[in-house]
This record gives structure tokens, C-alpha cells and sequence, in this order.
């Protein structure tokens, strides 16, 4: 048995890839992160642990397939390379999930950054843009789907938890310190749950009208989670349906990074190249020469909608089966098409559009299948906003890994 003096910068490979992360990290301006500290010199409060290093955590667990700040919390720990990052400072699973979710708009804002910069080293040309989207599994379970008289009923039984805790709360003098936050807590649970019930309220109203403009009468059959009430039962890709969010991923077609990222509560991707096209002009100023979406997009109005903004669709003709079967040109105009319709048909006939519609699986189902590998299968959070900031780390995260093979990172 031996004393060895060591120092956690030596036992890391110099290769290691948290290295690259720190250095990628610590070139970014995270200045709208310190400007949220309120702990400053000459100030009160506890000093704050530097965002960069929570910045490099998450993006290093979230490469390593790590999506939960408990474990992430352990391995800061007793893993080296977590060790390294950290540098001596301590953290703990609070914080890292408090971070993890709290900074969605600037996360929106650096991948606007990156695709940019991108952009002007002309890696990232948007001559061809692929959509395609995801059903990503809810922090819910099947069984917290309740329908209004059952809701209403919740809430009151919630309201009454809350009243009873408040006076045993006040009624109980000379608590100690660990009876005092155990109370804390069973109070904050039970505001909590009485809020989620709230949220699950309104949000089952929104859904009765959504239903009742589909088929009258079907608005009372809605039903809405007591635990993430902004989940919706959606299919899954095994062909069952649970609590799920729609993950909608567009990716440009020459350096195959994420360009825009969204999260819908539809379980179907009708009606989604729209909004997400209309999101990239606006993010980068430049209108997508050519856009890729599969059959489950291809809506006549959203067809007419992206032709008008000068991007040709690409995508397959719906009902073309159906169409050839009863003897029928699907490339002929329809009665019911627009002229921007029409044109989309003629364009899906030539053999130059059927090239790029080739191009598709590899462009916009990649991204997909890497953050499924890296752990997407089911959210830790609770609530769109949040769901959507995770999201934004795992494009980020995922164009990080394609900058470094394309040789943007040294």
C-alpha cells in the first residue's frame, strides 16, 4: 500500500472525449446564463456553480446515453471523466435537473447559432431539408387518464389534502428540523397534485372542443392525465398507444444536422411541415429549396402552404395505390387541387424528384435513430415546455457528434 500524489487532469486521457466537450463548451457564449446568477461579488448568497461545467455535464451524459440527474449526480462521484469535468466542485441531482430544463430559450438560440455558422462555412446549405417526427413516450402512465366527473372529483379530494396539511402544520409547535422538512415536502406534494389537476382541467376542455369538432358527441368520452396533463395517448411504433409528445426533427440534406426542432401534443404528423417550415425561414432567413416529408405529412394544404414560400415538396402522392388500383393518373389534376397542388403532382412524375425522395430515410430518419440509441424513449420531465428544452439537448448534443466528424471540432 502506497501514497501516490495524482491529479484527475492526468488519469484522463488526453484524447478523452470530455475533453472535446469542455473544449466545445467553453467556446460558447454562455453569457445569458451568467447573467441569471443573482449569488455575485460584494452580494449575499452562496457562490453558484459554474454553467459551463453543468453545460458540459449534461451534453457528456446525454452523449453516453444518461438521462437522469440522480445518476448523473452519482456519477460526478466515482466516474473520472464526470470527475473531471466537475473539477472539485460539487453539485448535486437539484441542480443538475433544475438546469437541465430551466434554459429552453437559450438552447433554441445556440442551435440557431451553430446551424448559422454552419451556414456560412457552407457545410449547411438547406438545398434539401427532411422532416420527419417521433412518438416519444410521457412521464404517465396509462392509468392517470381521468374523465371530467372523475377530475372534478380529484380536485376536491386534492383541496381537502391541502387544508388538512395547512392545519396540521400550524397546529404542530417546536418542530425539529428533519419534522419540519419532511412537512415541507408532503405540503408541496400535495400543491402540487392539486395544481396538476388544475393544469389536467383546462386541458381537457381544450381536448372535448378538439374532439367535437372531429365528431359531435365524441367530447365527452375526452380524457386527460393527473400527472402530465399535457401528455396525449398517441400510437406507438409497436402499434399500441400510451402517454406520449410527437418529436419533430428537420435536417438539412448535405451535413445531415438538426435545423429545427419541435413538439407537437398530435399523435399524427398531418399539419406539422407548416409550422416547422416556416420556423427555419424565419430562424435562418433562407427558404428551403427542396423539402422531404413522407406520406403521413403530405397534406394538400400544407403542400399549397410551402409551395407559395418557393419550396418544392417532396413527397409521396396520398392514396397513389389507391389511384392506380382503380385505374387512375395520381400525377393528373384532381378537382379538388390548387394550382400549387397540381404543380406538386407533375413535380412527384419526373425522375429528378423521385431521386430526392430517395435521399429521405438517410436525411431525416438518422437523427431519429441517434437519439433514440442516446436514451429518447420516454421523458423524465413533466409538461411541453420542459419536454421540449430536453428535446433541444439532444439536437444539440446530436449536432455536436456530426460536427466532429465533419472536422468542424478539433
Amino acid at each position: 500500500m502506497e501514497w501516490r500524489p495524482v491529479a484527475l487532469n492526468q488519469l484522463l486521457p488526453g484524447d478523452h472525449r470530455a475533453r472535446v466537450v469542455w473544449r466545445y463548451v467553453d467556446a460558447l457564449d454562455l453569457s445569458p446564463l451568467y447573467a441569471k446568477i443573482q449569488a455575485v461579488v460584494g452580494g449575499a448568497g452562496r457562490d453558484a456553480v459554474d454553467p459551463k461545467i453543468l453545460m458540459a455535464l449534461w451534453m457528456f451524459a446525454t452523449i453516453e446515453g444518461i438521462s437522469s440527474a440522480r445518476q448523473l449526480d452519482r456519477l460526478c462521484e466515482r466516474d473520472l471523466a464526470y470527475m473531471w469535468i466537475c473539477g472539485g466542485v460539487g453539485v448535486n441531482y437539484h441542480l443538475l435537473s433544475d438546469f437541465r430544463t430551466a434554459h429552453g430559450e437559450f438552447l433554441a438560440h445556440l442551435l440557431t447559432d451553430t446551424i448559422s455558422t454552419l451556414m456560412h462555412q457552407g457545410l449547411v446549405t438547406l438545398e434539401l431539408v427532411a422532416q420527419d417526427g417521433m412518438r416519444v413516450r410521457a412521464n404517465a402512465g396509462s392509468s392517470s387518464f381521468r374523465r371530467k366527473k372523475t377530475l372534478d372529483k380529484c380536485r376536491e379530494e386534492a383541496r381537502q389534502q391541502v387544508r388538512k396539511l395547512r392545519e396540521e402544520s400550524d397546529n404542530e409547535a417546536n418542530q425539529d428540523i428533519s419534522n419540519a422538512r419532511r412537512e415541507a415536502a408532503r405540503n408541496r406534494a400535495a400543491r402540487e397534485r392539486e395544481e396538476r389537476i388544475e393544469k389536467a382541467l383546462e386541458e381537457l376542455a381544450q381536448l372535448q372542443g378538439q374532439k367535437e369538432k372531429r365528431k359531435k358527441g365524441s367530447g365527452k368520452r375526452a380524457r386527460c392525465s393527473t400527472t402530465d396533463p399535457e401528455a396525449r395517448n398517441m400510437k406507438m411504433g409497436d402499434g399500441g398507444f400510451r402517454p406520449g409528445y410527437n418529436v419533430q426533427f428537420a435536417t438539412d440534406g448535405k451535413a445531415r444536422v438538426i435545423v429545427g426542432v419541435d413538439v407537437t401534443q398530435s399523435g399524427s404528423d398531418r399539419g406539422q411541415m407548416s409550422s416547422m417550415h416556416e420556423e427555419i425561414c424565419e430562424r435562418y432567413e433562407k427558404t428551403p429549396d427542396n423539402y422531404a416529408v413522407d406520406c403521413g405529412f403530405a397534406s394538400k394544404d400544407d403542400i399549397t402552404t410551402l409551395e407559395k414560400r418557393n419550396s418544392k415538396v417532396i413527397a409521396p402522392i396520398y392514396g397513389e395505390k389507391e389511384f392506380r388500383k382503380n385505374g387512375k393518373d395520381p400525377h393528373a389534376r384532381q378537382r379538388w387541387d390548387s394550382d400549387e397542388m397540381f404543380a406538386f403532382r407533375q413535380r412527384m412524375a419526373s425522375e429528378e424528384a423521385k431521386e430526392l425522395y430517395k435521399q429521405r430515410p438517410s436525411v431525416a430518419e438518422f437523427p431519429n435513430a441517434e437519439c433514440r440509441n442516446r436514451g429518447l424513449h420516454q421523458f423524465r420531465v413533466r409538461g411541453l415546455e420542459k419536454v421540449r428544452t430536453v428535446t433541444l439537448w439532444y439536437a444539440l448534443t446530436f449536432n455536436f457528434m456530426r460536427m466532429l466528424n465533419l472536422g468542424c471540432i478539433g
